[in-house]
């Protein structure tokens, strides 16, 4: 998942080298020491992971132009990931949230690369209010 503006930069160069070595890969013939299925297996493997980049570079994208604007959490494990989506899709940077909530960015980078691990209830409670949280009706749970 890209968290801030330099990962999503990151994220955007790496797919453009992906797609420039797939470009090359496809313009090569396949060298005699490589089997056919070992050079077919290496090129889904580059396919395969210039489609995740690209999956969470629109992600990214999607959320910042707050095209996303309802967010959903199905699970209380969802609850980090989707902290970070509602902060993205606000418009907020990691700074600018870090200072309306008091705390040095550095902490909100840390908060955020751990999904929240180190924080604590009264401080997830904060970041709820800070984003503008709220459940659209009383939770209810249940016991397995």
């Amino acid at each position: 998942m890209i968290k801030n503006d330099k990962q999503y930069r990151i994220s955007k160069a790496q797919a453009r080298r992906f797609e420039d070595a797939l470009a090359e890969l496809g313009r090569q013939k396949r060298p005699a020491n490589i089997t056919p299925r070992l050079w077919q297996a290496q090129r889904a493997a580059a396919e395969s992971q210039l489609q995740d980049l690209r999956n969470q570079v629109q992600a990214y994208e999607r959320l910042h132009s707050q095209k996303d604007t309802v967010l959903t959490l199905d699970a209380v494990e969802d609850l980090p990931k989707t902290l970070i989506r509602a902060r993205i899709a606000s418009g907020m940077t990691q700074e600018t949230f870090a200072l309306r909530l008091g705390l040095k960015t550095q902490q909100i980078q840390r908060y955020e690369a751990t999904e929240y691990e180190s924080a604590s209830f009264a401080r997830i409670r904060k970041v709820v209010q800070a984003l503008g949280l709220r459940l659209p009706k009383p939770a209810r749970l249940v016991r397995q």
